[in-house]
């Protein structure tokens, strides 16, 4: 039996497919492996968001080598798309799958042998018009579920669409079906991810289905306790998606909504679909109908054409908002983007120091949110991990928790009174509940 392993960088979709892929390898007869232990075969999934994509899948590569050197090593995911000439002149790479091809990896490669030249299986990003439903299962607590890929839009600064292709989505019956296949197991959490799942619905180039269409059917799925929707876009988070999402059943009190700057002269040079006036908008409709709803937000700082008053802007707009957290960007050059021919160019330097300026906010905005929080009780998933003999979890509003390890808390949603806020930022409480184990 032939063991293989994988490793996966970016975000909640790579997750999906990884897994995906992982279960397909196991059904063929393959035995899977942790990537530290070595393998037969790695399957290294990137990402192309940052520029250290190149870097970081070198990095990757060398130590699949040294753990196994007579590994073979395919690369799949979005930089392979991008870059896939790039890569094969990485030394131990054997092979690079594109977007249409990286569930076909079993099919195209065969038995794994290495040749002297590594292969290339990447055709044109508009040929990617299969949609490949994909979930997560086994590797983290929660579920990460797959409800859509590509995006339609053309952000200046963005590569996602040449390494992902077009909008495109499965159906809901089909989704509802995956969702319930996720019930049947020990699965707690759903996760609902894609490029632009605001988007969800296009099936053949062709728009068929809503997106609060989709998050009616899946509220009705039993068992599976929560569903949390990851980034929307907020032109597409409709007053229809916020006031469901108020008053469902499954559905918990969570967005992030991708900002990416607070000045609408940036936001117009990135080629958004909104201005800063929709965004207060959102927000307040949000915190108008669940006070409690924790607000993420995507930030890009350093983009061309952001002076120190752009950014000025972006920063008070911030600090003005009711927001819980930012996960702040720095912007890189990405070939083939827009962006990369506009004036303006903000220095390295500056950068990384507005950078630094948005993530004390965040600190603070967090902490802020966390203190609104304290004194009362909410119902937390404990995760597998354990550090110094603790263990976290997320509240449905995802307060960030920490208590006693507890092995019989693992996958577990218990009632918990919130209490403290603790030096590393999470918040320690006691367990209300505990005839809530099963």
């Amino acid at each position: 039996m032939k063991t293989v392993a994988f490793y996966t960088l970016g975000c909640k979709l790579n997750f999906s497919e990884t897994s995906t892929i992982a279960r397909t390898f196991q059904e063929a007869g393959y035995e899977r492996v942790d990537f530290t232990e070595g393998a037969d075969i790695f399957v290294i999934n990137t990402c192309s968001v940052t520029e250290n994509a190149d870097k970081k899948c070198r990095q990757i590569v060398k130590q699949a080598k040294k753990n196994s050197p007579e590994s073979f090593v395919a690369i799949i995911g979005c930089y392979a798309q991008l870059k896939p000439q790039q890569i094969v002149e990485i030394p131990g790479v054997d092979a690079v799958l594109g977007a249409s091809e990286k569930f076909k990896l079993l099919e195209l490669l065969g038995n794994f042998e290495r040749k002297e030249i590594p292969q290339i299986y990447a055709s044109d990003v508009y040929d990617a018009k299969d949609y490949h439903t994909s979930y997560s299962y086994g590797d983290r607590t929660r579920t990460f579920l797959k409800v859509q890929d590509g995006c339609n839009y053309g952000c200046s600064f963005c590569t996602i669409p040449l390494a992902r292709g077009k909008s495109r989505s499965d159906s809901i019956e089909n989704i509802v079906k995956t969702a319930q296949e996720i019930a049947s197991t020990d699965v707690k959490e759903v996760v609902l991810t894609g490029v632009n799942i605001g988007d969800f619905g296009i099936q053949n180039g062709k728009r068929k289905e809503k997106f609060i269409d989709l998050i009616k059917a899946l509220d009705e799925v039993e068992g599976i306790e929560r569903f949390r929707i990851s980034s929307i876009e907020p032109n597409l988070l409709s007053n229809d998606v916020i006031e469901f999402v108020a008053n469902s059943k499954r559905f918990v009190p969570h967005f992030h909504i991708p900002l990416q700057s607070g000045s609408n002269t940036i936001l117009k040079a990135m080629n958004r679909r909104y201005l800063r006036e929709l965004y207060v908008d959102r927000v307040e409709t949000i915190k108008r109908l669940m006070p409690h709803c924790c607000i993420g937000v995507d930030v890009i700082v350093g983009f061309p054409g952001e002076g120190e008053e752009e950014f000025n802007e972006t920063y008070n707009f911030l600090n003005e908002l009711d927001i819980s957290y930012l996960h702040v960007f720095t912007y890189s050059e990405r070939d083939n983007t827009n962006a990369i021919k506009l004036d303006g160019v903000v220095p390295m330097a500056e950068r990384n120091n507005r950078s630094k300026m948005l993530r004390i906010l965040s600190d603070k905005k967090k902490r802020h949110f966390y203190e609104q929080n304290l004194k009362t009780s909410s119902t937390v998933l404990f995760e597998e991990e354990e550090n110094q003999g603790r263990m976290f979890g997320f509240t449905h509003n995802y307060v960030r928790v920490e208590t006693e390890y507890n092995k019989e808390l693992v996958n577990q949603l218990v009632d918990f009174n919130l209490l403290d806020i603790n030096e590393k930022g999470t918040v320690s409480g006691e367990i209300m509940l505990a005839e809530k184990l099963s």
